[in-house]
């Protein structure tokens, strides 16, 4: 097909059992353990779980804990920065439009990395023959704060997601990477720095990044410490070490514990005792971890205490890099308040649907869905209040008579499994002239794949031409969209308006996908199942 893979081994360098699909980057040395193989006879699942996530999120949330970064502005200069987007400028993803309250939302990519630059970061991650290779972003999490702050959503991604790498150049060498197709997403990292994870983020999703936040495996141990217990819960004993001596170590008995340091580490790089010990069943762990945390950071007075705050303070400024939107203890501060004002029960914990290619995955129909919610500042918890639209006509110049309006129309309705119908251009363009537009003639040449029908303009003086064209033709406001790949009002004709001369906009479902997996902050019961082989 013309595709290109990576090879494995430069994006599986976990140990040779992980090229082959047995398992992934488990090689801790110590109490950390290290899985491998297959526990209790089930077959691994590929989907690859975020390992360090929990302490990760928690500086994402490190709001919660209240002024206490104020007074540690000396901690500036423990941050380290990294430039947000390397990508080319002209492919980054559009800004949101700001909502009726003139509010807009606010996304973070979170990226924990396994880079061996360290001994200590060679020794939490085994594999010492990759000491000093190129970094692996094996943990992708957007955290998604809506426009009104009501809500947040966090999408984590498979690290062995298939995705277009877009070409990046590191800002530090010079070195330009060129663009890759069908990579996995983790070697973004590799091609000049967490900039080109960023892009090949809005790459992907067409959702604009803000800002991100990338940890390594020992800044991850120090904020799990730091952190201090956090409860989970497992529905018997569990001690995870298969026959063959592999697994994290995590021994715990039945029922809730409060675990920190090393061991919260285990907990969330367990996968051999949880479940089927695939990734999946891992994610599930670690998504139970990281609400928990939250609901730990947000009702725990003892992050009241100085000396507490301050352990904690020291550990995330000293494991971050940040892009210089975030390059500061101020400017950190500033954003936890912003966090702080999301309530528990809304914050909803999702993984990206994907399906297996080989022993890769891809992302599904319903990962577009889920991208589409982002994008438009739907809450995946369902419980959004109906939002104003904003008023576009009400800021944009009057619209000329329709007869006045030139409008091109395009035949976007090719799709990839239909090819586009022939004259619908014309049959469409002879619908507006019906209608007044007398002005529409079709545009001949070869117009991209649309999904749904879009009217686009490439100037402010034109905007209120299209929202006039948009309002007649029953199309909503947010499809019409400034572009400067048009050179005038131009309708285009997507997958939604095959035949027919009238328009109806497609039913929208606004629910987020059952196999996003979703799991509400608030929800104490969740308690991992415990493969019986795993037993004490």
């Amino acid at each position: 097909m013309g595709d290109t893979m990576s090879p494995a081994p430069r994006a599986d360098r976990d140990d040779p059992a992980d090229r082959d699909g047995a398992s992934d980057r488990d090689g801790a040395s110590g109490a950390v353990g290290a899985d491998g193989g297959s526990g209790g006879g089930a077959r691994p699942r590929r989907r690859r779980a975020l390992r360090w996530s929990a302490a990760v999120l928690a500086m994402v949330i490190l709001g919660t804990a209240g002024a206490g970064f104020l007074y540690y502005r000396h901690l500036n200069g423990h941050l380290k920065k990294d430039a947000l987007n390397i990508g080319d400028a002209k492919d980054r993803a559009p800004r949101t439009e700001a909502n009726a309250a003139g509010q807009t939302p606010l996304n973070i990519l979170v990226i924990g990395s396994d880079a061996r630059d360290t001994k200590a970061n060679q020794k939490l991650g085994g594999a010492r023959e990759t000491f000093g290779g190129p970094p692996l972003a094996d943990v992708q999490m957007l955290v998604h704060v809506s426009a009104d702050r009501t809500n947040m959503s966090v999408v984590s991604m498979p690290r062995d997601t298939l995705v277009d790498i877009p070409k990046c150049t590191d800002p530090g060498s010079g070195k330009t990477y060129g663009a890759l197709q069908r990579t996995m997403t983790n070697e973004s990292l590799g091609r000049g720095g967490p900039g080109c994870t960023v892009a090949t983020w809005e790459k992907l999703t067409g959702i604009r990044i803000d800002n991100f936040m990338m940890i390594d495996f020992a800044g991850v141990v120090s904020m799990a410490d730091a952190i201090g217990g956090v409860p989970v819960c497992v529905d018997r004993n569990i001690r995870s070490k298969n026959s063959e001596g592999k697994g994290s170590g995590l021994k715990l008995r039945k029922g809730t514990t409060y675990v920190q340091g090393e061991q919260a580490l285990q907990w969330l790089r367990t996968r051999y005792g949880f479940e089927d010990g695939s990734d999946l069943a891992r994610a599930k762990a670690q998504h139970q971890y990281m609400n928990a945390m939250v609901r730990e950071l947000r009702k725990n007075a003892k992050l009241s205490n100085p000396n507490k705050l301050r352990k904690l303070a020291e550990a995330a400024t000293s494991a971050l890099t940040v892009d210089p939107g975030l390059g500061s203890v101020a400017k950190l501060y500033d954003l936890a308040g912003e966090l702080k004002k999301v309530p528990t029960e809304r914050i909803t914990m999702t993984t990206m649907p994907n399906r297996y290619v080989g022993a890769r995955v891809e992302p599904t129909e319903d990962a577009a869905k889920l991208f589409r919610l982002v994008r438009e500042d739907i809450a995946l918890d369902g419980k959004d209040k109906k939002k104003p639209a904003p008023d576009k006509a009400a800021s944009t110049d009057p619209a000329a008579a329709d007869d006045s309006i030139a409008v091109q129309v395009q035949n976007g309705t090719r799709t990839d499994a239909l090819a586009p119908v022939p004259g619908r251009a014309t049959t469409v363009a002879g619908a507006l002239a019906d209608k007044g537009f007398t002005k529409a003639v079709a545009d001949a040449s070869a117009a991209p794949a649309q999904d749904t029908t879009l009217v686009r303009y490439p100037s402010a003086d034109l905007e209120g031409d299209a929202l006039r064209l948009a309002k007649v033709l029953g199309i909503p406001a947010k499809a019409v969209q400034r572009s400067t790949d048009v050179s005038g009002v131009t309708l285009v004709v997507g997958a939604d308006w095959r035949e027919g001369k009238t328009y109806e906009a497609p039913k929208k479902d606004d629910s987020t996908p059952d196999t996003a997996e979703a799991l509400n902050a608030s929800d104490t019961t969740a308690c991992m199942k415990v493969d019986p082989g795993f037993t004490w």
